[in-house]
């Protein structure tokens, strides 16, 4: 006898949403179609088994009155369901969902934009008709920009991000800051950050033997060596950087101390730069800034940024730095003039 072929179970069935057929299955009944199981996992392409589980998901979790009736052999509701059951935010909550929305824009042309636009569009539309607060308003009202959007290779960027999530080690075509010519680095890539609207990726090099940070814009090419690795448990990209200025982990300890002057003052006391900082507030209403830092590369830019109206009390180091670019600055400015 010839040996029956168990019919396959459609690919649909792994990929279809739960919400969604369970939309259909309210459709169904609210139409007085009065379907049973049988009829509804043929025209979903699901297993029977599934439908019997949305369905008492739907009557035991969304309160849905669905009941069989063995005269007419399906389902049906016992009192009017005006609408399917949807989404509840509050106004709070989805002006948060549109703010959230537009803080997208620091993913844009990135791997992640489609997929976190999507869940975002999806969780609009399971919204309630009726809703008080207008979205296209919101979109008018709210807005986010960055001083200098980073340059990236969308092709390079995603096989970073995919390596990052399946632990796979990565060759790396990456050219130094200063250099004109990249070099070959093998790199367990551990994490990949946008730290104040710039990208960095975090590994392991295994030609330094040391965690690295290296800047996706600088990567010229990426491909997979067949590796894969394991992050130690250890890693934690908060500890590595809570003693840094930006992305910048040293291994110094330094009390920085600056003194900003009053015009300037407001602009400080309204961010919270590090963790470490004290603030506190001079007569002639200059400001004073204390941090604790393990490198001294960023803060040293970030005091040049404020021309003179920062100094540097301590430590010395920095304050010798910071001084020999001033005067670097001032000769250039004189030469050019």
């Amino acid at each position: 006898m010839p040996r029956k072929t168990p019919s396959k179970v459609p690919t649909e069935l792994h990929s279809r949403p739960p919400l969604e057929r369970m939309l259909r299955i309210h459709q169904a009944i609210q139409a007085g179609q009065y379907p049973n199981a049988t009829k509804l996992a043929a025209e979903i392409e699901v297993v029977v088994k599934t439908i019997h589980r949305d369905i008492a998901f739907m009557r035991d979790r969304m309160n849905l009155p669905i009941e069989f009736d063995t005269r007419r052999n399906g389902y049906f509701y016992t009192s009017e369901v005006s609408s399917f059951p949807s989404l509840q935010l509050t106004e709070g909550e989805l002006f948060a969902l549109c703010v959230a929305e537009k803080a997208l824009e620091q993913y844009r042309g990135t791997s992640f934009e489609k997929p976190l636009l999507s869940a975002l569009r999806k969780m609009e539309q399971s919204l309630p008709d009726t809703i008080s607060i207008n979205l296209g308003e919101l979109g008018e009202a709210i807005s986010f920009r960055t001083r200098a959007e980073p340059i990236l290779n969308l092709g390079i960027f995603d096989v970073l991000a995919k390596a990052v999530s399946q632990h796979q080690q990565l060759e790396l075509d990456y050219r130094k800051a200063g250099s004109t010519t990249p070099e070959k680095r093998v790199v367990d890539p551990y994490h990949l950050a946008n730290i104040n609207g710039e990208w960095f990726l975090f590994g392991f090099d295994h030609l330094r033997k040391d965690i690295r940070t290296f800047v996706p814009a600088r990567i010229k090419s990426a491909a997979r060596t067949g590796n894969t690795f394991q992050r130690p448990q250890g890693f934690s990209l908060e500890n590595r950087l809570r003693d840094s200025f930006g992305v910048h982990s040293g291994h110094g300890q330094f009390n920085v101390v600056l003194r900003f002057s009053k015009s300037v003052a407001d602009y400080i006391r309204e961010k919270r730069w590090h963790d470490s900082q004290e603030l506190r507030e001079l007569r002639d209403g200059d400001l004073e800034l204390k941090l604790k830092l393990s490198s001294l590369v960023e803060i040293e830019r970030w005091v040049l940024s404020w021309g003179g109206h920062a100094r540097v009390l301590q430590p010395p180091a920095l304050r010798e730095s910071v001084r020999k670019a001033a005067r670097k600055l001032l000769a250039d400015r004189c030469v050019s003039s």
